[in-house]
């Protein structure tokens, strides 16, 4: 895998999450992908499965905007980074590890984190520390 094929997968998850046709989960995964929305849960096995997940619990359309990079791209493992911002306001900073297999994903772990709750202080962006 290279950089590229990592943002084109990336771009192409994306537009399966904003439709959810399931046409558009087509080549994402493979078979017996597996898929785990945190490293310590035990994961999702296969693609039938992972698209049935996701079909399950929808977002709202239009209630959300995401953007993901590839940070790291070595052979057929990557490293995404990126966020979710929701209309509501609340946002997801997420890291997503990835495993290839030419195209399709086997391995896919989230881990994401939401900012600190605002408790007055200055920011460490601000010069505070």
């Amino acid at each position: 895998m290279q950089r590229e094929d990592v943002q084109a997968w990336l771009d192409d998850y994306i537009e399966a999450w904003r439709t959810y046709e399931t046409a558009a989960f087509d080549g994402l995964f493979a078979d017996d992908a597996t898929y785990a929305y945190h490293p310590w849960d035990e994961p999702i096995r296969g693609r039938e499965a992972i698209v049935a997940d996701w079909l399950s619990e929808r977002d709202e359309p239009q209630s959300w905007q995401a953007m993901y990079l590839p940070s790291v791209v070595s052979g057929g493992s990557a490293v995404a980074v990126g966020e979710n911002r929701y209309a509501g306001g609340a946002t997801f900073h997420n890291i997503w590890q990835l495993t290839f297999d030419d195209a399709e994903c086997t391995e896919f772990v989230e881990r994401y984190m939401t900012p600190p709750i605002d408790l007055g202080r200055p920011s460490v962006a601000a010069g505070s520390r």
